[in-house]
């Protein structure tokens, strides 16, 4: 089973789950705004695509966020806290495909790659 996570106004996020429902995929949505960030999943996906992908430095929540709070993160633990905290500087979607692969963001061309 594929699990897209984001956040459902976020136009990115729609975009990969409209691709993802007019192909046909069968897949779960979570919510960071309802369900929360998956803390167990996080060290995973840091593992499999790294801070500087995951972390959205360009976004506007990252922009916002004070100067300390910037420069602490700079491991796993320390970022993991900043995105429990802001949701929304996780670049989005995150998607864990049925294989386990992990990727982050959208494009037609990526998601047609990862389905057999």
């Amino acid at each position: 089973m594929i699990t897209l996570y984001g956040i459902p106004n976020c136009d990115t996020v729609k975009k990969a789950r409209t691709w993802l429902t007019d192909h046909g995929v069968d897949y779960a949505f979570h919510d960071f705004k309802k369900q929360g960030v998956p803390t167990a999943l996080l060290p995973g996906w840091i593992d499999a695509v790294g801070l500087d992908t995951l972390i959205n430095r360009r976004g506007p929540t990252w922009r916002k966020l004070d100067e300390a709070t910037q420069a602490r993160v700079v491991d796993t633990p320390s970022a993991m806290a900043v995105m429990q905290d802001h949701s929304s500087v996780i670049k989005r979607p995150v998607v864990v495909w049925g294989y386990g692969v992990v990727t982050v963001g959208f494009s037609d061309a990526a998601f047609a790659a990862r389905l057999p």
